[in-house]
């Protein structure tokens, strides 16, 4: 019995993982984001081709971007946020998860 609970526990992280995956390189190989900028953060600074931006934290998650907010690169270079494009980034990466 304690080892059917530790395999179904494992089986459902690897689902979450895999799922994570998918939608990471649906992201990633669409052609409406331009660039991608990796914060010092942990997280990722999308640009879209009409020059708004999208914030997704560490974990994943698509996450508010305040008016004017200056993000810093993994290299240390400031970038000034311009948009807000939550929704946008929170559709791209939820991506094939119809419920």
């Amino acid at each position: 019995m304690k080892s059917l609970a530790i395999a179904l526990a494992i089986s459902a992280a690897l689902a979450g993982a895999a799922s994570t995956a998918s939608a990471r390189d649906a992201l990633e190989n669409s052609n409406i984001v331009k660039t991608r900028v990796e914060l010092a953060d942990g997280g990722t600074l999308h640009v879209f081709k009409d020059g708004k931006m999208a914030r997704e934290d560490r974990f994943g998650r698509a996450v508010f971007l305040k008016a004017g907010e200056i993000l810093t690169a993994v290299d240390g270079s400031k970038i000034k946020a311009v948009g807000n494009e939550v929704a946008r980034l929170h559709a791209l990466l939820n991506e094939g998860h119809n419920g």
